[in-house]
């Protein structure tokens, strides 16, 4: 009989009372340790959904967006090296400033006025390097002869530096830029010679125009908070098109004005001509006239 339990051991451990509570438990234990496994990996997928990012991916490992934390934690800087060597040519026209700030911060162009939508920077009449006060991505890059080339570098959603008056560009639509970087090099521009070598820079949320004079040095989120619904400045910056039909415009009137004066020389060197002929045709007749009187007088004396 013992040799019969020894080469059944199986049949003899199910034989045992406490054999299938045994195998339920240890069964029940495996099967609610895979539902759980499976609800925590289901968990975890879920947070990592909720902090996807949807914006542009980065080539870093973690796919993570680099570029707004670092444009998070930089401030605005003035868009040249050495601040302290610049002179501001002309500042942000202020709605709130005195009435003798605001008259100093218009520009005359093509007799009229326009509001300074940000400051002019220069260094003593030299060329310098235009840098880009924060790090961004590079949304327009053009060429124009009135306001001397415009560089935009969007920041965040809506806001934007802008740079003109530059020349000899070193970016492109669709660069990343790093603050400091230089991107232009500072030129003229038409719109406001007096100013002569500078770069004109602005500040601008949702395209209302900011002081940046009230920004530099301060972050990204500062602006992205301000409220800026009683700040926008009415009157813009002319365009090239407007800017060559004005030309047109003025030259045309300049040309008429010029025919009138050359018209009215005209007439009035015609009236002085009559004026002179008149004038010698009576001198003749008051000349003849004695010699006529006294031809008459001698026929007289003849007759008598």
């Amino acid at each position: 009989m013992r040799e019969e339990e020894k080469k059944q051991p199986s049949q003899n451990f199910l034989k045992r009372r406490w054999a299938y509570p045994a195998i339920y438990l240890a069964s029940a234990a495996i099967i609610i340790t895979g539902i759980l496994w499976y609800q925590a990996g289901n968990d975890v997928n879920e947070k990592a959904k909720d902090y996807s990012y949807d914006g542009v991916p980065t080539d870093n490992e973690f796919n993570q967006p680099a570029e707004e934390v670092n444009r998070s934690l930089e401030n605005f800087v003035m868009p040249v090296s050495s601040p302290e060597d610049t002179v501001i040519e002309k500042q942000f026209y202020d709605t709130e400033a005195s009435a003798e700030e605001q008259e100093a911060a218009l520009v005359v162009y093509g007799n009229m006025y326009y509001p300074n939508q940000g400051v002019d920077i220069s260094k003593d009449g030299k060329e310098f390097d235009v840098l880009a006060a924060m790090s961004g991505t590079v949304t327009k890059v053009q060429e124009d002869s009135l306001l001397g080339n415009t560089i935009e570098i969007e920041h965040s959603k809506g806001i934007v530096t802008r740079y003109q008056s530059v020349k000899d560009f070193e970016v492109a639509v669709g660069d990343v830029v790093d603050q400091g970087q230089a991107i232009a090099k500072a030129g003229k521009s038409l719109f406001n010679e007096e100013a002569g070598v500078h770069v004109h820079f602005e500040i601008r949320k949702a395209d209302v125009a900011v002081n940046p004079m009230e920004y530099f040095n301060k972050s990204l989120a500062t602006l992205q908070e301000a409220q800026l619904e009683d700040k926008k400045v009415s009157g813009e910056q002319p365009d090239a098109a407007a800017a060559e039909e004005n030309a047109v415009e003025d030259q045309a009137s300049e040309n008429k004005a010029t025919e009138d004066k050359a018209t009215e020389e005209k007439d009035a060197a015609e009236e002085n001509k009559s004026t002179e002929e008149n004038k010698s045709t009576e001198e003749k007749q008051n000349q003849a006239k004695p010699k006529q009187e006294s031809k008459d007088n001698a026929d007289v004396k003849d007759e008598e």
